[in-house]
């Protein structure tokens, strides 16, 4: 096993730069001058210059796009966009083709995954056969797998039955699972484009209406509290779901119910609409100002536990079109730290430690990991990331380790820079380059 030596890192941006040995797997020592100890004997020094140090990023919320549309990313290219962009591990959705809604293709995602090698890649399981919602898919021959699988999700479809959502709560409690869900009452979506709102009426574009997703949302909270199962909030969007999730969680029968947000939800809005840029498609939808501030504050207090980026690449003809035929979704896993950083820590809503926590302490909690989102601190499994608070860098879609380009950030200027990503004390990605 090789031991690294990450000299002059502060753990978590406190206090004067220490150094932190990587014997194996795990962190071996933290402290001032480890370089000097004879018995050290490293086999790598990674010089950091005083760049942060966090426990690595977990992504609840990745679209690998494998099986089946290689043509927009495979679990290659997509572990390598993750460990550039500072992750140790991400869960592929199950929307692929096949849909991952049985043993075969959840364990071929995660074979693909260990074969690789750069982040841990956890498949979701549908939880519905073929996305359909209407019958129950293998959810505990899933779990039993060698996937292991314990997180599932429709996402992209609402599991809209009420019915079919509480059976989902009820049988995946039996054996700790998670349905996460993308909060869309379909009835009032049909045709959806954009946000409803003024921008989305002046522009002829068809409304996608705040409510459609908190009355999901809403029901759902009741329905894991009733059952006792435990219930995920996809990409949450609205001002109405944040103040719901508030209420819901200020009680004290609430159910183990948490909830995520994208970095665009956190950044951008509906007035991008402008150019009918289908980069700029979404679902859920751009916002307005009121809700992107109103999701800055849900995730600082932990109303809305953590930060997930919806990472969705898309082929060239599947973006390059008018904006009515252009599939919804955005690039995410590299850009990510850098949103966060200019949305909650430069505006003084997050610390170092807070984003430690909303982009992998609570996500590893959530999905249950027990390696992922460790502290950084002696025993502890060396997954970790290396942040350069200072730097700044201009996003260029052509540039990212994705198959795809759709970065609606194209030419943004971002602060934060990833400086290197360790996996079980294996340098995945340093200096914005991968190591296989």
């Amino acid at each position: 096993m090789s031991r690294v030596l990450l000299k002059d890192v502060r753990p978590y941006g406190v206090g004067d730069p220490v150094d932190v040995l990587v014997d194996g797997e795990v962190i071996a020592e933290i402290g001032p001058g480890l370089e000097l100890d004879p018995a050290a004997n490293v086999d790598e020094i990674v010089h950091a210059g005083g760049a942060v140090v966090l426990p690595g990023f977990v992504d609840l919320h990745t679209h690998l796009r494998e099986p089946g549309r290689e043509d927009a990313e495979t679990v290659e290219t997509g572990s390598a966009a993750a460990a550039l962009g500072g992750y140790t591990a991400v869960f592929a959705m199950a929307n692929t083709d096949p849909v991952a809604d049985n043993a075969v293709i959840v364990e071929h995602v995660w074979r693909r995954g260990r074969e690789v090698g750069l982040v841990d890649v956890h498949p979701v399981g549908a939880v519905t056969v073929g996305l359909k919602g209407e019958k129950l898919a293998e959810l505990g021959t899933m779990r039993r797998s060698a996937a292991e699988v314990r997180v599932f999700s429709d996402d992209g479809h609402c599991v809209h039955d009420p019915l079919i959502m509480r059976r989902a709560l009820e049988y995946t409690k039996s054996f700790g699972g998670v349905v996460a869900q993308h909060a869309e009452e379909p009835r009032l979506t049909v045709g959806a484009q954009a946000h409803e709102g003024a921008n989305a009426a002046r522009l002829g574009l068809a409304g996608w209406p705040a409510p459609a997703e908190e009355a999901i949302v809403a029901r759902d909270c009741l329905l894991a509290g009733h059952t006792g199962g435990t219930l995920h909030i996809c990409h949450v969007s609205t001002e109405g779901t944040a103040e719901i999730l508030r209420w819901w969680k200020s009680r004290e029968a609430a159910g183990r119910v948490s909830a995520e947000v994208t970095p665009h939800h956190l950044l951008l809005t509906d007035d991008r609409l402008e150019t009918y840029d289908p980069v700029n498609k979404v679902n859920p939808p751009l916002r307005t100002d009121a809700d992107v501030l109103a999701l800055r504050r849900a995730l600082a207090d932990g109303t809305v536990d953590c930060v997930a980026t919806d990472h969705a690449p898309h082929a060239a003809q599947d973006k390059d079109c008018e904006w009515s035929a252009a599939k919804p979704g955005m690039l995410g896993l590299q850009t990510a730290l850098g949103i966060v950083v200019q949305t909650m820590v430069r505006t003084g809503l997050l610390d170092w430690r807070g984003v430690a926590r909303v982009m992998s302490q609570r996500p590893a909690e959530i999905a249950g990991l027990t390696d992922q989102g460790r502290p950084v601190a002696v025993g502890e499994p060396a997954n970790l990331v290396l942040v350069d608070p200072d730097a700044e860098w201009t996003v260029r879609g052509a540039e990212l380790a994705s198959l795809g380009e759709n970065s609606p950030f194209e030419g943004m200027q971002l602060p934060g820079r990833v400086v290197a990503t360790l996996l079980r004390g294996k340098v995945t990605a340093h200096e914005g380059k991968v190591r296989r």
